[in-house]
């Protein structure tokens, strides 16, 4: 190698490591630059009378005011159905494992007997089952005591920022359809992938919190607190139980959907609307469920994306849902995390396509004046060692198979990472073509930001990294931990994988604004407390660790929108209750506590700081 050459390559990598987070090394305490010197040497005692002269401040939470008027996105369904194929809407019911009168319409393809065919197909995925709860019709919402709005006490150290959050900023709360509504097999809806994962709930809990049926008080007690933005996924299974074009559209499930949203309007608050979450019908596994477990090539879990005829009948599917409620909807994702639910090359190809058209269709089509965008995967990954161009090289390969796959044609229509070519043999070649149809086929890019991974290269003997089944280091073939180069994590631990790192966030912020050009939504972050169901419910109130890992993310968001520049257009919390995690009650996301016997809700003290964090710093008007 020449000597020019060199000093190229070291250039590189110069520019490589100048890009990331460095180690600042320093002699002595902490300084404190915020105080003025002391204007005596020694401080000066004195007695005095003593009297209890504290008393409890009271502070309330404020409320979202009515609209007095409402914005439209779209035009309302009856302009927009000829958009669509004609459909036909029906009702079918519910399933019930133990009924002694069964449907014997099968001269109906889309009939009562071949619905409920569906979950008998289902049946041996599912153990103890009942989808029966407390309630069986939607519950009228009550107002919520005054008594429950008082502020919490306020943490001794808080956020000592002078920022504020720019116009319109959006701030609002999650859930999922398949963590949150139980009624899995009321009112029409079909068995998904989300139901069978139940099975290895060790409560084997299929009623989850009852939202279905209890959404408007939820909604009532997010208004009520002063949430501004509501986010949830629509279940394809509902709106489409037979999944494919040309199959009946359940009619409960869109006058379901139709007043949610409805509610959510005139409380005061705006919804966001996911497509997909996890809850593949399970007509796309082609009756070998048992492959939603098989070990991927691309991200965790196969959410049969793969399958010939997903794409066209999720963007149908899509289509369905946009025409009835673009009218109301500001925000629409079209994926959840794709990655983690992509189990190969064909599955990727499928995410990357059916989201264009879907987004082509709001725009160009519906012309609607939302937003369009989806929710990327949460690890963003940090070199173990800044100063090792081996380490940057590391978490850059890891980015860009997390991230770049989708990043790439999606936001600036360029080929997918030569990382990804070549570790997925069975990925799709995207021509000229569909990279010009799919570039800035997304208004945002959405993050769901709850914590980093520290990256370093695998040793040699762990190299090369093939996919077999004893290889945990593929597909992304870099080692991963939550260790600092010196033996401290990263940051403080939760229940789960999830560490408290606000310094890092902003920094994964300003690496996706400046490679991808696109304004930013945090469109999910949040902390499972360790320990918390475990504990007292007073103790799970004062959730302290949570508003903590709330605060500091925020104000790191704050300093990136104010000293980086980078645009971020809003943050959505997750969870606004505690839920159903894909396995068990155990890791607790919410701001709120359920009670699994009564579905009654406490708010937390982390929902309270998560609200009066925003509302102390938006503009007076």
């Amino acid at each position: 190698m020449g000597g020019k050459t060199l000093l190229s390559v070291f250039a590189f990598f110069s520019t490589l490591v100048d890009a990331q987070q460095k180690y600042v090394l320093t002699t002595g305490p902490t300084a404190r630059s915020q105080c003025s010197a002391t204007t005596a040497a020694s401080p000066t005692f004195s007695f005095s009378t003593f009297a209890f002269t504290q008393s409890e401040t009271y502070r309330y939470a404020i409320p979202v005011p009515s609209p007095t008027s409402t914005e439209t996105f779209a035009a309302p369904f009856s302009a927009l159905s000829s958009l669509i194929p004609h459909i036909v809407t029906t009702t079918w019911g519910s399933w019930n494992p133990n009924a002694t009168v069964t449907a014997t319409d099968f001269h109906d393809k889309y009939g009562s007997a071949s619905w409920s065919a569906l979950w008998e197909n289902a049946r041996p995925f599912l153990t103890n089952f009942t989808s029966t709860g407390i309630y069986s019709t939607t519950v009228s919402p009550t107002p919520v005591p005054s008594a429950e709005l008082v502020l919490p006490p306020r943490d001794y150290f808080g956020p000592t920022d002078c920022y504020y959050f720019p116009d319109g900023f959006i701030y609002g709360v999650a859930g999922s359809a398949s963590q949150i509504e139980g009624a899995i097999s009321h009112e029409g809806k079909a068995p998904s992938a989300a139901d069978i994962i139940a099975k290895d709930d060790p409560s084997q809990d299929y009623v989850t919190n009852e939202n279905y049926y209890l959404y408007k008080q939820d909604i009532e007690r997010l208004a009520a607190i002063g949430v501004k933005y509501y986010s949830f996924s629509i279940p394809w299974t509902r709106i489409l139980p037979f999944a494919v074009p040309g199959s009946p559209v359940n009619r409960q499930a869109i006058d379901h959907y139709s007043d949610l949203i409805d509610f959510v309007i005139a409380k005061g608050m705006l919804p966001v609307v996911t497509l997909i979450h996890f809850d593949t019908p399970l007509q796309f596994y082609a009756a070998n469920v048992s492959t939603l477990y098989e070990k991927p090539s691309v991200g965790y879990n196969n959410g049969a994306y793969q399958n010939e005829t997903f794409l066209d009948s999720f963007v149908h599917y899509g289509k369905i849902v946009m025409t009835h409620f673009a009218d109301r909807v500001p925000l629409w994702v079209t994926f959840n995390e794709p990655f983690v639910y992509c189990q190969n090359g064909h599955s990727v190809d499928t995410v990357i396509k059916a989201h264009a058209q879907l987004y082509h269709f709001y725009h160009d089509q519906i012309n609607g004046t939302g937003k369009v965008g989806m929710k990327n995967s949460n690890l963003f990954g940090v070199p173990l060692d800044p100063l090792n161009a081996s380490h940057v090289e590391a978490a850059n390969d890891f980015n860009n198979f997390q991230l770049a796959i989708f990043g790439n044609p999606i936001y600036l229509g360029k080929d997918y990472p030569a990382v990804y070519k070549e570790r997925v043999p069975d990925y799709v070649p995207l021509t000229k073509k569909d990279l010009d149809y799919m570039k800035g086929t997304a208004d945002f890019w959405g993050t769901d930001a709850y914590t980093i991974t520290v990256i370093s290269p695998l040793s040699a003997s762990e190299s090369p990294c093939l996919n077999t089944p004893s290889n945990v280091f593929y597909p992304e073939c870099e080692q991963q931990s939550w260790g600092g180069k010196f033996g401290w994590n990263v940051g403080y631990a939760s229940q789960t994988f999830v560490y408290i790192t606000p310094t890092y966030l902003r920094h994964y912020l300003s690496y996706l604004w400046n490679k991808y050009r696109s304004p930013i939504i945090v469109t999910e972050f949040g902390f499972p407390v360790a320990n918390e169901a475990a504990l007292p419910l007073a103790q799970q109130l004062f959730d302290s660790p949570r508003s903590q890992y709330y605060l500091s993310f925020m104000s790191e968001i704050l300093k990136s929108i104010w000293e980086d520049g980078v645009q971020v257009l809003g943050v959505i919390a997750w969870s606004f209750v505690d839920n159903w995690e894909f396995g068990d009650f155990t890791p607790q996301y919410g701001m709120q506590t359920v009670n699994r016997t009564t579905q009654e809700r406490h708010y937390k003290k982390s929902l309270f700081d998560f609200v009066d964090f925003i509302q102390a710093r938006t503009w007076p008007n």
